[in-house]
């Protein structure tokens, strides 16, 4: 009969305890439940025939059923979802099984273990917060104070879990490492100025070969040069070197464009130069042979008429000489007496005589000048003439 039956022996627990006793023996209780277990797996349990065979049957159905629940909630521990962007990495006993894929999955826990990595998340780790870090040598001998930031994704889950134990740590020594390489191959100078790019793209593929030889499972997405500058005790002689610079370089541009408007200008003038001086090759050219031309016309009527050619050049000639000149002296043969003209006055003196005379003598008593008078001045002026 049950212990909980009407009639049955109420005041007794299911172990056989009555009230106000003390704990049971810890051996009977193990003895009651070996004989249990018995029973739910077809032993004999109890040693009675009718209590204890109904109180073995009650015993069997109810640890099957605390069986079955955890069963269930063993089976239902084992369902994880691997979000977009990730991967899971399944352990069996703490080695490597397999990579899941974004979705719903089972394992056998106790069995299995499955670790989550974002492989799309882009991380960072900066370089040269400490003093340790930050000052390196450059190629000229010079202290630089330089500051980086490195943005890396995983891109092999597996590498990424077991071939590093700290990847953050194995990330700041590849940079360090390549930082050094690279800024001790170059110049100051050129580090924190135009050379800055290149400097960030020579470390960035640096890092990428040293993690792939390290088998990281990390790829660098970008690299950062943040600040680059010698340090805080020569920073103020390093600007004045800076300004230095500039201005040697503004110079330099100045000169340059001097340079720029002085020269087109002094070449078109040469060019202009050298054009004037060619034309006036080809003027003397000209006039040369025109002269040649012109002196063999004279000679060939010299050759037809010496005598005449010979005076007509004379008097060419001197005509040529005394237009210039507004004095002109005589010396007339069988004479001791020279003759001077005053060319430059009788010129200057004679419209003015002659309009007087025209103005002060009338039309109507204006006579016609004695014989004498015009044979005088016939006379001069052929003596005239034969002067010019």
């Amino acid at each position: 009969m049950a212990w909980n039956e009407p009639g049955g022996s109420g005041n007794k627990d299911p172990w056989g305890n009555r009230p106000n006793q003390g704990p049971p023996d810890l051996d009977e209780f193990i003895k009651k439940l070996q004989a249990r277990l018995g029973g739910l797996f077809g032993g004999k349990g109890g040693s009675g025939a009718g209590g204890g065979a109904s109180s073995g049957n009650a015993g069997s159905i109810g640890m099957g059923a605390i069986a079955a629940v955890l069963l269930v909630i063993w089976g239902l521990s084992g369902i994880y979802i691997v979000d977009q962007g990730r991967q899971g990495v399944v352990l069996q006993f703490g080695a490597f099984n397999s990579i899941t894929d974004p979705g719903p999955h089972w394992y056998p826990r106790f069995i299995q273990s499955v670790e989550i990595v974002d492989v799309e998340d882009i991380r960072s780790v900066n370089l040269g917060h400490t003093s340790d870090e930050a000052l390196m040598l450059t190629q000229d001998e010079n202290i630089i104070d330089i500051k980086f930031t490195v943005q890396y994704k995983v891109k092999d889950a597996r590498d990424f879990l077991f071939n590093v134990r700290d990847p953050d740590l194995t990330l700041r020594q590849a940079t360090e490492s390549a930082v050094r390489e690279i800024v001790g191959k170059n110049k100051l100078d050129f580090v924190i100025t135009e050379g800055r790019v290149a400097v960030a793209a020579g470390v960035s593929e640096l890092i990428q070969k040293i993690l792939d030889s390290y088998a990281t499972g990390i790829t660098v997405v970008n690299l950062n040069m943040q600040d680059a500058q010698p340090p805080e005790q020569v920073q103020q002689a390093f600007d004045d070197a800076i300004k230095a610079r500039e201005d040697k370089q503004r110079q330099i541009n100045e000169a340059e464009a001097y340079s720029n408007d002085v020269l087109p200008r002094a070449r078109g003038k040469a060019a202009r130069v050298v054009e004037e001086a060619r034309a006036y090759e080809a003027e003397v050219v000209a006039h040369a042979e025109g002269e040649t031309e012109r002196f063999l016309k004279v000679l060939g009527e010299y050759k037809k008429a010496p005598k005449v050619t010979r005076e007509r050049l004379y008097l060419d000639a001197l005509e040529e000489v005394m237009a210039g000149s507004s004095k002109v002296m005589l010396d007339v043969k069988n004479s001791n007496n020279l003759m001077y003209l005053p060319l430059d006055k009788i010129i200057s003196r004679q419209p003015s005589v002659v309009e007087s005379d025209v103005s002060s003598t009338p039309t109507t008593t204006r006579r016609r000048a004695p014989q004498s008078t015009r044979d005088n001045r016939f006379s001069e002026r052929l003596r005239s003439r034969e002067v010019r």
